[in-house]
């Protein structure tokens, strides 16, 4: 971990960028670097925390902001050695609420406080100027020649309410064509004007009235209502079986809070792939949300934070790292489906977003809501002890029922040998096209195989860089490390014993069902939906579109088809490997693997006919197993709790993980051992390790990891910190700090 000590504070030299020593600000710049740091203000130049300035750094300028921190500090060089701010920003400043949420983040995940702020400045050109861009307004005076047509007459309508608009909106507001345009400032009857090109979202329509909600929707929906109104931090629990109306019910909360005049924020696990939200949204405001996610072009993201830097952002719609957003007058956030594994992440600054939001709401004192159907212990326990609220939406709206749910032993009814389905999946699959009804086969293994090997010598065909199996895609003729990118074309001979035509495919992926399926059904119009076919919005709502209108029988997926995705003729689901995820050592297992299944198999029977879910199993007597057939989620949670506080585990006991990693494996030992040498100890801490990470090699660099648990009562930031510090780690080593780790690999 950087310390301050690893960068020396920046003094000037001779020369230019000298300040007259009656002023100096703390500076924190987007690096990875825990402090702030000081430097002059130039005389007539006023600042204040929150403003973006350009200072001197080394041998670079660089974009930092001014930290409400003052005055120098115990280590602040003297006055007459300060380099000088170069200069302020034209950008709105960083908010107040902002600039306490990068220093809560930072203490709470151990993460330097530069580190996090370089994701509240993740699109440095949306700190630049906004470019220019061309509009067309009316004249002064019309040319008396000019010959106003009705096309012509439209246009000038419609810049008598607008003083100005491009060409292409100008064109559009009219209904004419964009040659009308043209000849209009040909003739003298426009004329060109520079506006700054910047992004203004249109206002959310609220005289538009939602659907007609249930009396539990009604109760729900005025509760949550109140908190907004109130304007107070609450945290709610919106608790929904599939298809009972959560999202329609939190739209309620979000009209009352813009009608107050406050921003929205809403979190989506997925939201490159939530065309059917977006597109409910639209229907319900009668405008789309302002969209943030890593698929966004770079023009595109500059806009958005430029947005909302500016407030002109009344909805946004993101992805976690849309909390670093630079929002302004927030009045409510969403976390919808609150228990997803997406929320967490794994690399850089590791933090939870669900976690992080209701820290985020803290600040803003704002209500916070958290929708799922299968919510997390974590949430469960908070719930229970009174930190947060719960609102129960039991049935499905609109008379429709939840599917029944079937457990095939295929230690008893196996499929036929090198096949997948079982023989009452099959038959399930036939009565379901038979009836002009959809299915969805589930998977979660993209590609063709997961593993490829000899037959002759047992070689495994594995990744160079990561310890991991190369995955077949049959369609590209390629195997493919899900971890790290790396890709090859299919040997024609075994890399190790060179024997030909010996490589053999093991295990099913989606491909490989996906043949099945078409040698079964040869007649069934299919469609593969995994990640490597859905690249990205487009895609997503390409997809939905060809389920809704029922262009398609059969949807084979992987997870990203469970997520909250709406369609009547779905009747049945089969879930072809439902122990997939039992195995290895994540403590969550059993939990997560029941929120998947219980997801995937809510998309079935949404619409007038019932649904039915089959789950294939070796294990139908796991309580995964056995809470899905009997719709006990409550009773898999109750155990889940009582294993878990019986092992002090989370929530009922705090963990950490550290990762060590580096390019040189016995470097990485060294640094290791060194790390568990200095392990803490006292009441209430145990320190696990130093050990091999599951994914033992990752991209390249060796990994080992350490796990210290520690009680509920434990400072454990102040434990890790103390630790790191008396540690002597070589600097080609790199600890990453995990609080509260969500995976093991």
């Amino acid at each position: 971990m950087p310390s301050e000590h690893d960068t020396p504070e920046p003094v000037a030299d001779t020369g230019l960028g000298r300040a007259q020593p009656h002023a100096r600000v703390r500076v924190l710049l987007p690096l990875p670097l825990p402090t702030a740091y000081d430097y002059a203000v130039p005389e007539g130049m006023a600042l204040s925390p929150g403003d973006f300035v350009s200072v001197p750094f080394g041998r670079r300028d660089l974009i930092g902001v001014v930290w409400d921190e003052t005055g120098a500090g115990d280590r602040a060089a003297p006055d007459s050695r300060l380099k000088s701010v170069l200069s302020r920003l034209d950008v709105p400043p960083l908010p107040r609420q902002s600039r306490q949420f990068v220093e809560w983040v930072a203490d709470y995940t151990l993460a330097p406080r530069g580190a996090v702020l370089k994701m509240s400045m993740s699109v440095p050109a949306a700190l630049e100027p906004p470019s220019v861009a061309t509009a067309y307004a009316r004249p002064t005076a019309l040319p008396p020649d000019i010959r106003l047509t009705p096309s012509r007459t439209k246009v000038l309508d419609v810049l008598a309410a607008a003083p100005s608009l491009p060409r292409s909106e100008l064109a559009r507001e009219a209904g004419v064509g964009p040659a009308v345009i043209d000849g209009m400032v040909k003739a003298g009857g426009l004329v060109p004007v520079q506006i700054p090109d910047v992004m203004k979202p249109a206002a959310p329509d609220l005289s538009l009235a939602g659907p007609v909600l249930s009396a539990e929707q009604g109760g729900a929906a005025s509760d949550l209502r109140q908190k907004v109104i109130a304007a107070r931090f609450t945290a709610t629990l919106l608790d929904g079986v599939p298809g009972s109306g959560k999202t329609e019910v939190y739209f309620e909360a979000v009209a009352e809070a813009l009608s107050h005049g406050g921003n929205v924020l809403v979190l989506l696990p997925e939201i490159a792939l939530s065309a059917q939200w977006l597109a409910r949204f639209e229907t319900r405001f009668g405008v789309a949300p302002v969209v943030w996610h890593s698929d966004l072009g770079q023009a595109r993201r500059r806009a958005v934070w430029r947005a909302v830097a500016e407030g002109r952002a009344p909805v946004v719609v993101g992805a976690r790292s849309a909390l670093f957003l630079p929002h302004h007058d927030l009045g409510l956030i969403v976390v919808d489906e609150e228990h997803d594994a997406s929320f967490k992440q794994e690399e850089g600054v590791v933090y939870n977003a669900r976690d992080m939001a209701v820290v985020r709401a803290h600040i803003g004192e704002i209500p916070v809501v958290l929708a799922t159907a299968t919510p997390s212990l974590e949430t469960v326990v908070n719930v229970e002890t009174g930190k947060y609220s719960r609102l129960h939406l039991p049935e499905r709206h609109a008379g429709a029922t939840m599917p029944t749910v079937q457990a095939i032993d295929m230690r008893s009814d196996p499929p036929p040998r090198g096949s997948w389905l079982s023989e009452p999946l099959r038959k399930a699959i036939e009565e379901t096209l038979t009836a002009g009804e959809q299915g969805m086969l589930y998977l979660n293994r993209r590609g063709y195989a997961p593993l490829t090997l000899c037959r002759k010598c047992g070689h495994r065909l594995q990744c160079p860089r990561c310890t991991a199996w190369l995955v077949e895609h049959r369609a590209t003729a390629r195997l493919q490390c899900h971890h790290c990118g790396y890709n090859v074309r299919l040997p024609e001979r075994c890399p190790s014993c060179e024997a030909e035509d010996s490589l053999t495919a093991c295990g099913p992926g989606v491909e490989r069902l996906a043949e099945e399926v078409a040698s079964l059904f040869p007649a069934a119009r299919t469609v593969l939906a995994a990640s490597d076919t859905m690249t990205g919005p487009r895609a997503a709502a390409e997809l939905v579109t060809m389920i809704e209108n029922h262009e398609t029988d059969l949807i084979i997926g992987t997870q990203i088809v469970a997520k909250g995705y709406h369609f009547p003729k779905l009747t049945l689901v089969g879930v072809i490997d439902a122990d997939l995820g039992l195995a290895g050592g994540d403590l969550r297992a059993a939990e997560r693997t029941y929120q998947m299944l219980y997801q995937v198999s809510g998309r079935a029977g949404r619409g007038e006919h019932p649904g039915r879910v089959l789950l294939q199993t070796y294990m139908p007597e796991h309580p995964v197993m056995k809470a899905l057939v009997a719709e006990d989620r409550d009773g898999l949670l109750a155990a889940e709790r009582k294993a878990r506080e019986a092992a002090g585990m989370p929530p009922f006991g705090r963990l950490v993980a550290l990762i060590v990693s580096g390019s040189d494996e016995v470097s990485v030992d060294e640094a290791a051992r060194e790390l568990g040498r200095k392990a803490p100890r006292g009441a209430g801490i145990s320190v696990l390790g130093p050990a091999p990470a599951q994914m033992a090699i990752l991209r390249g660099r060796h990994r080992r990891r350490l796990l210290l648990k520690a009680d509920r009562t434990v400072p454990v930031q102040a434990v890790v910190s103390e630790w790191l510090l008396r540690a002597d780690v070589q600097r080609n080593i790199r600890v990453q700090v995990d609080v509260d780790p969500y995976s093991f690999f």
